[in-house]
């Protein structure tokens, strides 16, 4: 398994869609929580973006992962970052 973080743009100028899909992409987001997916994630405090750390297998299964969420066809964010992460202090 790998952790791979993975850093959103929302796109301001589609804050109203992305308000109206978020309800699907965080049910999404907590089915990935209980399949061991997803070990973290949450917003930015200003509303630009949010964080993710995923434990999956490689990057493909990362990219499939977020071909899925409902964020991606409604077209509200980009992938600022996109990297393998090594932990050096783990979660508890």
């Amino acid at each position: 398994m790998a952790q791979f973080v993975v850093q959103l743009r929302f796109d301001v100028s589609e804050t109203d869609r992305r308000l109206e899909v978020r309800p699907a992409h965080r049910e999404y987001l907590a089915s990935l929580r209980e399949a061991g997916k997803l070990v973290a994630a949450g917003p930015f405090t200003d509303g630009t973006g949010a964080l993710l750390v995923y434990d999956v297998a490689d990057e493909a299964e990362l990219r499939d992962i977020l071909a899925k969420d409902p964020y991606t066809p409604a077209d509200v964010y980009e992938i600022a970052t996109l990297a393998e992460w090594q932990t050096l202090f783990p979660f508890s």
